[in-house]
């Protein structure tokens, strides 16, 4: 059962491992490759481009950071205080289904719902006087078009973690808060929120881990030729170089300085999480 599993990550994650050699290879169509060491990380830091789009990175992974990775944890607890069993079911269902959902949909959904024209969010604009507005052509609002689509779809999924990390604290322990007069919210904020605390630190460093992905599906299904520049990331760089014009050392040197740059953010993550609740992924 497990050998599905082990291919795709032998396959698609340890054997690009090594041949991530190319970053200081030039790629000939007849073997062997030309060794050129730092070169192409040379010619990538030499590049404007490359800057604006790890910048670009930089500014949507830490808006998701600071406002999708909260959300889950809050709609846990939440969960977690409904007491009607088919009301619970009933929200759990609406909101996991945006996870099933491919960005392609996704990316039709707002796209219709953020329309100038007849898009459902401008005609409730309208009502309070407000212009229309074209969200998915506007350079100051595409990036948070990015970040409320990323909320819609993961915060009911990823909330399962938290929610089973819940119902796992020991019963006894409310109980004994509420011998003591505890009230809900400080059981909450006494019980439930420090036992899902170990949860929290292990998410919160995968995450930076991370951190320079802001996921090459979601932007190249909502991004267009306005606002481009605006969420050009790393991954839709690494993409266009690598597979569009066919610069295969160039994009694996760009691909590895994001991966060095996300162990990196780990070790740190990690670290600071050790300190700060005694908690880590080692």
């Amino acid at each position: 059962m497990m050998a599905p599993g082990i291919v795709f990550f032998v396959v698609f994650h340890y054997l690009p491992i090594w041949e991530a050699k190319i970053a200081f290879e030039q790629v000939r169509i007849i073997p062997p490759n030309i060794w050129v060491g730092w070169q192409h990380f040379q010619t990538l830091f030499a590049s404007p481009v490359f800057w604006q789009v790890l910048a670009n990175t930089l500014i949507i992974s830490a808006m998701k950071m600071a406002f999708v990775f909260p959300v889950p944890i809050l709609v846990a607890l939440f969960l977690n205080e409904i007491r009607s069993g088919p009301l619970r079911k009933f929200i759990q269902s609406a909101i996991y289904l945006p996870h099933f959902l491919s960005w392609v949909v996704i990316a039709g959904i707002f796209i219709a719902a953020l329309s100038p024209s007849g898009g459902v969010v401008n005609q409730i604009a309208g009502l309070f006087g407000l212009e229309p507005r074209s969200y998915m052509t506007d350079t100051g609002a595409i990036r948070w078009v990015l970040v409320y689509s990323e909320m819609w779809r993961s915060a009911g999924w990823d909330s399962l973690l938290y929610l089973a990390a819940i119902i796992a604290i020991d019963q006894q322990l409310y109980d004994a808060a509420e011998m003591d007069g505890a009230n809900r919210w400080q059981k909450i904020w006494y019980v439930t929120i420090p036992g899902i605390v170990p949860t929290i630190a292990t998410l919160f460093i995968l995450n930076a881990g991370m951190f320079l992905s802001a996921d090459l599906n979601q932007v190249i299904n909502m991004s267009n030729d306005v606002v481009r520049g605006t969420i050009d990331i790393v991954d839709t760089y690494v993409y266009r170089i690598g597979l569009q014009t066919g610069e295969y050392s160039l994009a694996t040197a760009a691909g590895l300085f994001k991966a060095v740059l996300g162990m990196l953010l780990i070790i740190v993550a990690h670290n600071v999480s050790k300190r700060l609740t005694g908690k880590g992924v080692w």
